[in-house]
């Protein structure tokens, strides 16, 4: 791996951290960072992530109280999220979005996710597209790339496993080793500006021997 996106800073200083970096050889590509944590003292994030060479921050989740319930709150969330990329792309940084199974509900004849970005200038708020929920939410990965595209420069890899399998691993698999079609998705994620494929698994058995398997994997299919 040459690359890691960071969630928390795990009780380091930027300095901790980025010599942490420097000690494996890791690039700093992308950051977890709560919504709550960018509203409420966004500058203190972005020193802290330009100090360790990350320069794209990303909203990773929503609370179950704070996913709205109509589109004209998503479209509302949308644009929270486009006066906070503002903010990022005026001091050199990046926000971006990332997924999870209930952005895909149609709500009032579009997705969810569709009307947070439309609530959000492509300028100001990309899309991290986690395929795995993606697919989980009954949508087709390729067509949400396809969507997206020039809006998507981080993606995350992992896999669904078959119906019934891996239930204590939440139902994922190792990339590669599930459902999901990397021969389709992958040439749509590139094609969709994808500059980094973050490798991740939710609730892994064997952490190290599953990080191994989806590296080696992503490794053969894109070089």
């Amino acid at each position: 791996y040459a690359g890691v996106e960071t969630v928390g800073n795990h009780n380091l200083s930027a300095e901790e951290m980025k010599a942490l970096l420097e000690k494996h050889g890791l690039q700093a590509v992308s950051a977890h960072v709560p919504i709550s944590a960018m509203e409420s003292d966004l500058d203190s994030v972005i020193a802290f992530h330009k100090a360790i060479g990350n320069h794209t921050l990303v909203v990773p989740f929503l609370a179950p109280d704070d996913r709205a319930k109509d589109a004209a709150g998503w479209t509302a969330l949308g644009q929270r999220l486009d006066a906070i990329g503002q903010r990022c792309r005026a001091a050199g940084m990046r926000l971006l979005y990332h997924n999870h199974a209930f952005e895909m509900e149609s709500i009032e004849g579009k997705l969810a996710i569709d009307w947070l970005m439309e609530g959000a200038s492509a300028a100001n708020v990309g899309f991290e597209v986690d395929l795995a929920w993606v697919v989980r939410g009954e949508q087709d990965g390729v067509k949400m790339l396809q969507t997206y595209a020039g809006r998507c420069p981080r993606v995350h890899c992992k896999d669904l496993a078959p119906a019934g399998q891996n239930e204590d691993q939440m139902g994922f698999a190792d990339v590669g080793h599930g459902t999901l079609d990397w021969s389709a998705l992958l040439p749509a994620a590139k094609a969709a500006g994808a500059e980094w494929y973050i490798v991740e698994h939710d609730l892994p058995k064997e952490p190290l021997h599953s990080i191994r398997r989806s590296y080696d994997f992503l490794q053969e299919q894109l070089g």
